[in-house]
């Protein structure tokens, strides 16, 4: 145990430089807003000795983070590495009585843990081929290995960090996970752990392999749309508020894997400008979805926190009730949305230009067509975000109250509402600031792509936008209407009801749902979401109906027609491996042996 001790201290490694440096501030932009906020939404809800708990945990989570984004070596990444999805896991799980935690702790410490075999596997395979685990060794002597080891390399690093980013088809334990964990660690795990896999696809495909195929970024283009899509369509039929912000963070990922895809194609043909152009809007989306999607989190904690809650058809009229926590949970909502002068619009709208530009620069009538549909992929899916968002603030916060706890709701502690306040200022500050901010985002990815283009990358004509422009005319035409208003409208204003057709005393039961809101985009995507109906009478006598039970759900695709499949298997063919365990401890022994034996001997062919 000692000898083990010091070989893990004594090879343990860091390294700093402008990529590590990027995902540090992240990591930090979003950690200090978290601890603040969890100071005073744990109160009141667990003991102090929990909350001690919670909060060490919390901090042991973010040091993981941190070490996994400044690792030197494969031992130093594992271990941090491990030790995020451990403690991640632990933070799901923090109720022992709830089994919808526990169930998704386990969904989630399985897709985790076939992510981190993939990347063990890899790294087996560099550490064989080069005989090192520094990874600055490795990046100098990268040259050494074929073009079949490299592209294997690629599919057991992409995948293995697709596990922990999400992307579908890997996705399945993220709307799981994110609503059983408290809403800080829901922030931190969506909005900082999830990127940690994207720094391992920006370290070791761009920094360390280098783009080797064309087809690595056809891929990765590929699947960031089905990613989009799928997460923006599933998020715009949730009713969960919790569930809604997690496949939101599936569409976002899919958003910032176009700019890496895109970038890898560009690196492939050579075309340096575009590579950084599109590599820095993945990275700013990256980082811009880091803020907004921790705001939204922490914004939901605030509202489940006040009505107890998840379920945002039993909510509404919550404006009146939390005004400070609806305001910022709406500068999120545009944030996501991609609307201007905000940050997301920002990245988005350095995407569409990457993808815009390099369908122009492409030869083949193939590629141009790639392109083109990349657009259009994307540009579908920056519209289901928006409706999407438009139905979870209209719903949650709009209207009369559809519940009692929602009309006896109230604002959260001012520690909360700090928290959320320190974000919502960064959503702004993101998007005005971009014209100072992008230059130095595209350092980051000229070394993450071995590349030296110009920092400023000035887009002029018709593609041309200023964030700062465009605050100026969204405030200025209000303003402008408004003093026309006052000069020339109407001084006599009558104030009444609004109008119901006739019907007296309208309840909230009155109210467009949110169900109802989605239908149209449910049936123009039942394809995909095979939704069915659920309906039961509840009858006093065998002809008397004195209510009806009406139910309405989609088909989780992926589950239903694959990894339920799969678990069933794995199941039905268990026993088989039951004469395994004859309760010796001796056969156990042999086992380990023979397994070792095995082992060394494969080790020493390859």
């Amino acid at each position: 145990m000692d000898i083990f001790k010091f070989y893990i201290l004594n090879n343990l490694n860091c390294q700093f430089d402008l990529i590590t440096y990027f995902f540090l501030f992240i990591i930090l932009l979003v950690a200090l807003p978290s601890l603040l906020y969890a100071s005073a939404y744990l109160r009141g809800h667990y003991s102090s000795r929990k909350i001690i708990w919670c909060q060490a945990l919390t901090v042991g989570f973010i040091v993981a983070m941190a070490g996994v984004v400044s690792a030197g070596n494969i031992v130093t990444f594992l271990l941090a590495w491990e030790l995020m999805t451990l403690i991640s896991y632990l933070l799901i799980v923090g109720e022992p009585e709830n089994l919808q935690a526990a169930r998704a702790g386990v969904i989630y410490l399985v897709m985790a843990h076939l992510g981190t075999a993939m990347l063990l596997a890899a790294f087996l395979v560099l550490y064989q081929q080069l005989g090192t685990m520094d990874f600055t060794a490795m990046k100098q002597s990268i040259s050494l290995l074929t073009p079949g080891t490299l592209n294997l390399l690629f599919l057991l690093f992409f995948f293995g960090f697709a596990a922990k980013a999400g992307v579908v088809p890997l996705h399945i334990w993220l709307p799981y996970a994110h609503p059983e964990a408290p809403s800080q660690v829901s922030a931190l795990m969506s909005g900082v752990m999830i990127k940690t896999a994207l720094y391992g696809m920006v370290r070791f495909i761009f920094f360390l392999l280098g783009v080797q195929a064309l087809w690595w970024g056809l891929l990765v283009v590929g699947l960031a749309a089905l990613s989009a899509l799928v997460g923006a369509i599933y998020a715009l039929i949730e009713n969960d508020l919790k569930k809604i912000l997690a496949y939101c963070s599936i569409e976002n990922i899919g958003i910032i894997l176009f700019g890496f895809g895109s970038a890898m194609i560009f690196a492939y043909y050579q075309l340096s400008y575009l590579t950084v152009l599109a590599l820095a809007a993945g990275l700013y989306h990256l980082l811009n979805h880091a803020v907004f999607k921790a705001l939204l989190f922490l914004s939901a904690g605030s509202v489940i926190r006040a009505v107890q809650l998840r379920n945002i058809e039993q909510m509404g009229g919550l404006i009146k009730r939390l005004p400070w926590t609806a305001g910022m949970f709406l500068l999120g909502a545009l944030g996501i949305a991609g609307l201007p002068p905000l940050n997301g619009f920002v990245s988005e709208w350095l995407t569409f230009q990457a993808l815009f530009m390099g369908a122009g620069q492409m030869v083949s009538g193939e590629m141009k067509l790639f392109f083109g549909l990349a657009v259009a992929l994307l540009a579908a899916t920056s519209g289901l975000s928006a409706a999407g968002f438009v139905k979870a603030f209209g719903i949650t916060f709009l209207a009369r109250s559809r519940s009692t706890a929602a009309a006896a709701a109230g604002e959260v502690p001012a520690a909360m509402l700090a928290a959320q306040g320190w974000l919502a200022a960064l959503v702004i500050i993101l998007g005005l600031g971009a014209p100072l901010i992008f230059p130095l985002i595209t350092q980051v990815a000229g070394q993450a792509a071995g590349l030296s283009v110009g920092v400023v990358f000035p887009i002029t004509g018709q593609a041309a936008v200023s964030p700062v422009g465009l605050a100026f005319l969204l405030i200025l035409f209000p303003l402008i209407t408004a003093g026309l208003f006052l000069i020339f409208g109407r001084k006599n204003v009558a104030v009444s009801g609004t109008w119901d057709c006739g019907y007296y005393q309208l309840s909230a039961r009155n109210e467009f749902t949110g169900t109802g809101l989605s239908k149209p985009f449910r049936i123009a995507y039942s394809f995909f979401l095979q939704p069915y109906r659920k309906m039961a009478k509840i009858r006093t006598a065998h002809y008397h109906v004195s209510s009806l039970h009406y139910e309405t759900k989609t088909k989780k695709v992926f589950m239903a027609y694959f990894y339920d499949k799969l678990v069933g298997f794995v199941f039905h063919n268990a026993n088989l491996f039951k004469r395994f365990q004859a309760g010796s401890v001796h056969i156990y022994l042999g086992y380990l042996f023979f397994v070792l034996l095995l082992l060394l001997t494969v080790w020493r062919f390859i």
